[in-house]
C-alpha cells in the first residue's frame, strides 16, 4: 500500500472522530481504586510499592501530592505505567458498540501491491482498523519507497510466507502463524515469497 493509500485509509477512519474532552482526574481516588481492585488492604499495598502506610494514606485522601519517585514507586508496586496512574477510567462510557464483518463481506480496496478487504467497516470513530491483505507483490523494488503512517501496527500472518522489510531491522521471513507490532511511523513494506499470494491481518492505531 503506498503511503497516500494508508493515509487515505486512516483519515476516512478519523473523519467522524471527536477530539476527547479530558475530565479532571482524582489521583488519589484512582490509586484507591486499582488497589481495592487488588483486594489489597492500605497495608499490603504500602508494602508492595515499598512506600509508608502513612504516605499512601495519605496520597489516596488527597492530602499529599506524591513526588515523581513515589509515583513511579506506586505504579511499581500496581504493576502498571506511570500515565496509567493518570487515564481516567472509561467504565461508565461503555456503549456496547460491535460489528461482524462475515468472510468475503469486507469492503475491498485493491492497490497494486496489496489488495485489502477492510473489517468492521460500519463503526465510525474506531480506535483501530483491521483489514485483512492479500500480498501481491514479489519484491521490494514494487513499492515507491516505505510505507509510514502515524500509529502503531500489528501484523499476522494467516497463509503462506511473507518477508517484512522495514527501516530499522534486517528483513524477517514469517509464516503462518507469526505475527509483528511495531511502530508505523518507522518505515515498512511486506512481500510474498509463497507460490500464491500470502494474506496477513493487519490492525492499526487510529488514536
Amino acid at each position: 500500500m503506498t503511503d497516500k493509500a494508508i493515509h487515505s485509509l486512516i483519515s476516512i477512519n478519523r473523519e467522524d472522530g471527536q477530539s476527547p474532552v479530558a475530565e479532571p482526574l482524582d489521583l488519589g481516588g484512582r490509586v484507591r481504586e486499582l488497589r481495592k481492585a487488588r483486594g489489597w488492604t492500605l497495608e499490603q499495598a504500602a508494602k508492595q510499592a515499598g512506600l509508608a502506610r502513612s504516605t499512601l494514606s495519605k496520597i489516596e485522601n488527597g492530602q499529599m501530592s506524591p513526588t515523581y519517585e513515589a509515583l513511579k514507586k506506586l505504579a511499581l508496586g500496581l504493576e502498571i505505567s506511570v500515565p496509567q496512574l493518570f487515564t481516567q477510567p472509561q467504565r461508565d462510557q461503555i456503549n456496547g458498540r460491535m460489528a461482524v464483518t462475515r468472510s468475503g463481506e469486507g469492503a475491498q480496496k485493491a492497490t497494486v501491491t496489496y489488495e485489502h478487504e477492510l473489517l468492521a467497516e460500519v463503526l465510525s470513530r474506531k480506535r483501530m482498523l483491521p483489514y485483512r491483505a492479500q500480498i501481491r507483490a514479489r519484491s521490494i523494488d514494487e513499492f515507491d519507497g516505505w510505507v509510514r503512517h502515524d500509529g502503531e501496527e500489528f501484523l499476522y500472518v494467516l497463509t503462506g510466507v511473507i518477508r517484512l522489510y522495514t527501516e530499522f531491522y534486517e528483513p524477517i521471513e514469517m509464516r503462518r502463524g507469526d505475527s509483528a507490532y511495531y511502530d508505523a511511523t518507522m518505515g515498512h513494506n511486506v512481500v510474498s515469497v509463497s507460490t500464491e499470494d500470502a494474506t496477513i491481518l493487519w490492525v492499526t492505531s487510529l488514536s
